[in-house]
């Protein structure tokens, strides 16, 4: 876990600045991952990352208050808290989430040696800059954990 250590892991899931706090160790991790090749693990962070971003999202009452949420809607639901966010014009719908929730899926019987993720790396990158996770600074995050290599 890129965040073992580094972080109040309870942190993530109760306040928005923990949530922010884990997307960004998972994006830095994701992306080490992917460069060594471990395409992966490298996948699975980034879809961490990528569900931390959007729940740090909603968690900002002045934020949530300006999505158009329907009746029924369950925002722990990843794929419909997604639709939110396009629906409400957070995000610009490009990142096809359905096609990259399969490949994560899929890559869980094992390493995907010579899958070509650019789409989703540029992809999650894109969502991470509407949702303000991204830019960020790497050096204001703690030192990674050699451990979680």
């Amino acid at each position: 876990m890129p965040h073992f250590g580094l972080m109040n892991t309870e942190d993530s899931f109760k306040t928005e600045e923990g949530a922010m706090m884990r997307a960004r160790l998972h994006i830095r991790a994701g992306r080490r991952r992917l460069r060594q090749d471990k395409i992966s693990s490298g996948i699975v962070t980034l879809y961490d990352a990528l569900l931390f971003a959007m729940e740090s999202y909603i968690m900002s009452l002045d934020r949530r208050k300006g999505l158009d949420i329907r009746e029924g809607e369950d925002l722990k639901d990843d794929k419909t808290l997604y639709a939110v966010l396009i629906r409400s014009g957070v995000l610009d719908g490009k990142f096809d989430y359905a096609a990259f929730d399969k490949v994560v899926e899929e890559q869980a019987s094992g390493e995907m040696p010579g899958y070509d993720y650019r789409w989703i790396l540029e992809g999650v990158e894109s969502v991470m800059t509407q949702l303000g996770v991204m830019p960020f600074d790497e050096a204001s995050l703690p030192p990674e954990d050699p451990n979680t290599f």
